[in-house]
């Protein structure tokens, strides 16, 4: 299973979910279509059990992390932790506590940011919402960092900066009347830093929970 697992692992990461075939990941292993189905039942299940092999590295280096007496410290951490991997790797965020039933490592994840809430006078719910929302920004903006690059930019004629340009010039020319505030921000989005942006994203979330908490 850990030679699947890895051989689905570098699939996904050279080309996405679409290049994640039975029959490619036969190639790689050298063997047969039918070898693959003694490890699981459907593209379905390989792909969530890919993804959970490629969060247990996370769960390692949340284990490295040095504790402090702040837990809203620590669950930025870890939140910071969590958005790297997934950035590295830009499929990972759809299938990400898909089948927490099969996936041990995204759920392990899942309960050492939970704990950190634990540390905090919160009631369950409050919680459960608290680390929902740090999930939400975490993976959301981490998958919004992977989304299908334009037919320019793959090719190489158009990079980031000229693109954020485009849309920037593009969103110039609105009526100000109908679009206050996109006219408003516009030259913020133009040179926007995405990791800025999330940590950004992050903050908010964790001052609002360090306010509900009272500390």
């Amino acid at each position: 299973m850990e030679s699947v697992l890895e051989e689905a692992v570098a699939l996904l990461d050279e080309a996405g979910a679409p290049a994640l075939t039975f029959r490619a990941l036969a190639q790689r292993l050298g063997g047969g279509v039918a070898s693959i189905y003694w490890y699981v039942a459907n593209k379905d299940e390989l792909l969530d059990r890919a993804a959970d092999h490629a969060i247990g590295p996370v769960l390692a280096d949340f284990e490295k992390l040095s504790p402090s007496d702040d837990p809203i410290d620590d669950l930025r951490a870890m939140a910071v932790t969590l958005f790297t991997a997934i950035v590295r790797r830009p499929w990972l965020g759809a299938y990400f506590m898909r089948n927490p039933g099969i996936q041990d490592n995204t759920l392990g994840v899942y309960e050492r940011l939970g704990r950190q809430t634990l540390r905090l006078d919160l009631t369950a719910l409050q919680r459960f919402h608290a680390v929902s929302a740090v999930m939400g920004v975490v993976v959301g903006s981490a998958a919004d960092l992977g989304l299908e690059l334009t037919e320019g930019m793959i090719d190489g004629s158009v990079d980031r900066d000229k693109y954020l340009g485009d849309v920037a010039q593009e969103w110039r020319e609105l009526d100000p009347g109908e679009f206050p505030f996109v006219r408003e921000i516009v030259e913020e989005f133009a040179g926007h830093d995405d990791v800025e942006q999330f940590r950004s994203a992050l903050e908010l979330t964790l001052a609002g929970l360090r306010q509900q908490a009272g500390t």
